[in-house]
């Protein structure tokens, strides 16, 4: 699939597993404490809003994650600067390499890299300024680590690169 499929994909993954990780048999009661929020004070959202606005931020951090989990990206803007040798050394490397990493596996591996070393210190610093404890901190970090894995999982796995 091209890289706007899948990450078109990809930006449900964040509401399906909101969906389920929020929901007050799982985290969802524990969640609304650590806000200091009840079931009354969130219907007052405009759903509509949250959740549009919630697929687009999703669909961008999906195509932000295919930089991170597919490495020929990397040696795709080493061709920008319009040398041969430079361009003929990047394609005998993605070569050689071909779609050995192009893997669920490797893909859900930086996914959760990324959760523990991007989001974490965001919602750590976030917290730390709202006054929020590390419940708080650890049922969202927990959250962003299964989405991070799973997009990460299928943008690796399902994306073409090569048009193919």
């Amino acid at each position: 699939m091209t890289p706007f499929i899948t990450s078109a994909i990809s930006a449900l993954i964040p509401l399906i597993i909101g969906f389920v990780w929020y929901h007050p048999k799982v985290f969802g009661n524990a969640w609304m404490k650590a806000n200091g929020l009840t079931e009354e004070s969130l219907k007052k959202g405009n759903m509509a809003v949250i959740f549009g606005l919630t697929y687009l931020f999703s669909f961008m951090l999906s195509f932000m994650m295919l930089g991170i989990v597919r490495h020929e990206m990397g040696m795709f803007s080493l061709v920008v600067d319009g040398s041969k040798e430079v361009s003929d050394m990047a394609m005998a490397i993605a070569a050689a390499v071909g779609d050995r990493y192009s893997t669920f596996k490797h893909g859900a591996l930086h996914g959760t890299i990324s959760a523990i070393f991007f989001a974490l210190p965001v919602l750590g610093i976030n917290a730390l300024f709202e006054r929020k404890g590390g419940k708080y901190i650890f049922i969202h970090l927990g959250y962003w680590i299964v989405t991070l894995a799973l997009i990460g999982g299928i943008m690796c796995q399902f994306t073409l690169l090569d048009g193919k």
